[in-house]
């Protein structure tokens, strides 16, 4: 972790957050791999720092430009008109030093939805309202000309989402690499609405009124479908994880699509699954063969599970993505 950045301080006081001459307390957090990120303790409270980095913390040769940090923070203050409550406030934000402050949320109250589902406490009403609320995003600039102006971020997404998933998955799989950049291109040109990037339960937390996101550095005026595949993909993951609690990770899959679905309005229903029903499977295979692989993915066995539902799915696509969660339940058992 790196030392705090030296506009950090200017800002702080520029926004009212620290007085002349007060002290503060750093510490640094466990992140992702694409930002630093730190909890201040101040007289008012405790605040957090994200800035965002142009090489990420993988072994792959991962860069990416720190402007994401910008798009960010666009993302956090349009949701939060949208959909009050789903994600932390923004508090100070420097452009130039790819650098934001925003509220810090205490982990005895926001619980990390990751780490609950890795214990096997799957919250249905939790995954029906990561469903719904990400759909109401999505249905809040959907179409919206404007904001598809303010989110041109397409060689952002392609160089931290398009490129190490999809791109990487079909060099390391040249019999699949047709469909992967298929669907690459697919998604690269289809405009729908305003694309969080990143909806891992990594990023989401579970607090008292509901879950919040967080980490939206991927924010892009793209395919919907994106979001919706990319968070199903982790639970179906987490069957390889915590096995004894399969059976509810995909009623939680069930439950959040259902959720989606019914709050999209702003084009068919079916036509938005089957996207996301396309995408899934590259974006399954991705996390083993890409260039972020999830990290509790260490049993060749499990990985080969994988790949064999990956292919067969990339191979001959579906139009649901209950097809896709029943053939894995029976590849996961």
């Amino acid at each position: 972790m790196s030392e705090l950045p030296p506009e950090l301080l200017p800002l702080l006081r520029r926004a009212g957050l620290l007085a002349p001459g007060e002290a503060l307390h750093a510490t640094a957090l466990a992140g992702g791999v694409a930002s630093d990120i730190w909890r201040l303790d101040l007289a008012g409270g405790a605040i957090c720092v994200k800035r965002a980095l142009p090489k990420l913390k993988v072994e792959a040769e991962w860069r990416a430009p720190v402007e994401r940090n910008a798009y960010e923070v666009a993302w956090l203050q349009l949701a939060g008109r949208i959909a009050p409550g789903a994600v932390p406030k923004v508090l100070a934000h420097d452009s130039a030093a790819g650098l934001f402050v925003m509220e810090f949320l205490d982990p005895a109250l926001y619980p990390v939805w990751k780490s609950e589902l890795r214990e096997g406490r799957v919250d249905l009403a939790a995954a029906r309202e990561v469903g719904a609320r990400l759909a109401r995003i999505h249905a809040g600039t959907a179409g919206d000309a404007a904001v598809a102006e303010s989110f041109r971020s397409d060689e952002i997404f392609y160089a931290i989402r398009l490129e190490p998933y999809l791109e990487a998955a079909a060099r390391a799989h040249r019999t699949l690499a047709d469909p992967l950049r298929r669907l690459l291109c697919v998604t690269a040109a289809t405009r729908r609405a305003l694309v969080h990037g990143d909806v891992s339960p990594k990023n989401i937390l579970l607090g008292p009124r509901g879950p919040i996101f967080l980490d939206a550095e991927c924010a892009w005026y793209g395919d919907p479908a994106f979001d919706l595949a990319f968070c199903l993909n982790h639970l179906l993951l987490k069957c390889l994880l915590t096995p004894p609690a399969t059976t509810a990770f995909l009623r939680a899959f069930e439950v959040l699509v259902d959720a989606y679905l019914a709050g999209v309005s702003w084009e068919s229903p079916p036509e938005l699954e089957a996207r996301a029903a396309h995408l899934l499977p590259g974006l399954f295979l991705a996390r083993v063969d890409g260039k972020s692989p999830v990290e509790y993915l260490v049993d060749e066995r499990d990985k080969a599970k994988v790949r064999r539902v990956a292919g067969r799915f990339l191979r001959t696509p579906v139009e649901t993505l209950r097809e896709i969660a029943r053939i894995w339940a029976t590849e996961a058992a």
